[in-house]
């Protein structure tokens, strides 16, 4: 019943940002232009709920030359592709907005697990564990709050897994809020991020010592 009640918020919602914020749009639109070569939006096939396949929508970062579909922590230099409206962007999250559409679509939610892209097998694989694959993907979720881009992907994925588990007004609530506090503070903000399991950062130290 909650998932119904939850689209219906999603949708009202959605549809009244995307009205009040069409000025910021614009601004960020042509900052974004006049910064860098290349088209003010990004697109990029996503997981959604049931591991469905989706375009994601977000404000153009990066170089039009970054090789796509590759995760940015995979990336050698990734803060080397940024650019400079870019790194706003992404520190404030702003750079998020645009998905506002998808979640008039229906494709997203304001509150839920982070859309994994199409070729993470290994977090797309964990959330299957803890049935995080099942419910609705999110502009921000439980694990954003909790550590956003610091997680490793098992983590992150038991996190997603315990949003799914205890779904409901009370907990997206809950993310919501926290999720403003921690885009304030910049938490957990990490250009690529850590994205590898904890076993895999512990091999690397061993390599390199």
């Amino acid at each position: 019943m909650y998932v119904i009640v939850k689209r219906v918020i999603d949708f009202v919602l959605s549809l009244i940002a995307l009205i009040v914020l069409s000025p910021l749009f614009l601004i960020l639109a042509i900052w974004i232009k006049s910064d860098s070569p290349g088209p003010v939006f990004f697109r990029q096939k996503r997981v959604g709920k049931d591991k469905t396949l989706f375009q994601i929508y977000k404000f153009r970062t990066m170089r039009s030359d970054t090789p796509k579909d590759t995760p940015t922590h995979l990336l050698n230099d990734p803060s080397s592709f940024i650019t400079k409206s870019g790194h706003f962007l992404r520190r404030t999250s702003l750079d998020e907005l645009p998905q506002i559409i998808n979640i008039l679509k229906g494709e997203m939610a304001i509150i839920g697990p982070r859309p994994a892209l199409w070729n993470q097998y290994d977090l797309i694989e964990e959330r299957d564990k803890y049935g995080a694959n099942d419910v609705p993907v999110g502009l921000t979720g439980w694990a954003q709050i909790n550590g956003r881009d610091e997680l490793e992907i098992d983590v992150k994925a038991r996190l997603d897994g315990e949003y799914a588990e205890k779904i409901g007004f009370l907990m997206d609530i809950r993310c919501f809020f926290g999720t403003i506090f921690s885009v304030l503070r910049s938490d957990g903000v990490v250009e690529g991020g850590t994205g590898v399991k904890a076993e895999n950062n512990k091999a690397e130290e061993t390599v390199t010592k």
